[in-house]
């Protein structure tokens, strides 16, 4: 399911050379719990409460949203027991999945989508 979000600052350096970093920016400082991380899981159980790292993949202007798809770069954590003999590593593992965001226009309101062939 679609999570919604605003990207007020990204709508504003829309056709600017600084739009890729702003909303990089803007979608770090949204957070793991704003994404739909946790259906992008390929080893994990769990989306790691740490900084995610965004690459810009692919830009489009359309008529009404700006619909960009990005690589998430973020870390999964293996729920268990953290026993002194459980073979499960008490390590975080590194995650990789694509958002599909479509900016609105108008009211800076972005809906993201998973990309299942991310």
């Amino acid at each position: 399911m679609p999570s919604i979000i605003k990207l007020e600052q990204a709508l504003m350096a829309w056709g600017t050379p600084e739009f890729p970093d702003v909303l990089k920016r803007e979608l770090v400082q949204s957070g793991v719990s704003q994404l739909p991380l946790q259906q992008g899981l390929s080893t994990g159980n769990y989306v790691a409460d740490e900084p995610i790292t965004v690459v810009i993949n692919k830009v489009v202007e359309m008529d009404d949203v700006i619909r960009v798809t990005a690589g998430i770069f973020f870390r999964s954590v293996i729920g268990g027991c953290s026993c002194a003999d459980d073979p499960t590593p008490a390590s975080d593992i590194d995650e990789y999945c694509e958002l599909q965001l479509d900016i609105n226009r108008m009211s800076a309101a972005t809906t993201v989508s998973l990309l299942k062939d991310g």
